[in-house]
């Protein structure tokens, strides 16, 4: 279902700058380049990071998602890298992180943006070395994970402003993918009106 769910010819895009996206989303598919999804609220940047996933040679693998504004800062760190034992008040057992727990898949890093600079650094020292320590722990972690980030804010300008590191940006867009609002696409309206209306007379949900 999921594979079924996540091809391309699911995707509705007939417009010019929409064919260019997928065009760009079938080559990165199948390489290890870590990618950054650009985009306004609501263009559909973790279906892209699903097809990314679900088209690629990790697909049997877990892709596991992170909304990173929704988790507070300091539980964030735990979230991604796990913690042992003790690490701090409430750490009554070790536990591994999404990145421990997505080796051989895919982390989708959504909303990467809000990401405390604490965090960006150790997330940077993670892209260059693809291991880590759990809070707390002495052992350190390989794992083989690809990294999908996205965001609808301008990390250029975020940079500019030094809140966002400018070597990590570098780093997740190895290549970047720009999802247009529907505004800049309006020649895919027609189309979509007809997608929606055939899927819920199927009684199918979105």
């Amino acid at each position: 279902q999921l594979n079924a769910k996540f091809t391309f010819s699911n995707m509705v895009a007939k417009s010019g700058k929409m064919q260019d996206v997928l065009n760009m989303t079938m080559k990165v598919a199948n390489s290890k380049a870590t990618v950054l999804i650009l985009g306004e609220s609501g263009t559909g940047k973790e279906l892209i990071a699903r097809a990314i996933h679900h088209n690629s040679p990790r697909k049997e693998q877990s892709l596991i998602t992170v909304n990173c504004p929704s988790i507070p800062g300091n539980l964030l760190e735990s979230e991604l890298f796990g913690h042992v034992k003790g690490a701090f008040t409430g750490a009554i057992k070790d536990r591994p992180g999404k990145f421990e727990l997505a080796d051989g898949g895919t982390v989708f890093l959504d909303e990467i943006g809000d990401l405390h600079l604490d965090l960006q650094a150790k997330l940077l020292r993670f892209l260059q070395e693809h291991e880590f320590e759990r809070i707390g722990g002495l052992e350190t972690i390989r794992v083989d994970v690809r990294i999908i980030a996205a965001t609808n804010k301008d990390l250029q300008i975020l940079v500019q402003e030094k809140k966002f590191r400018e070597d990590l940006y570098y780093r997740l867009s190895v290549v970047p993918i720009l999802i247009p609002a529907l505004r800049d696409r309006t020649e895919d309206i027609p189309f979509l009106a007809d997608y929606f209306l055939d899927r819920f007379s199927e009684g199918q949900t979105y």
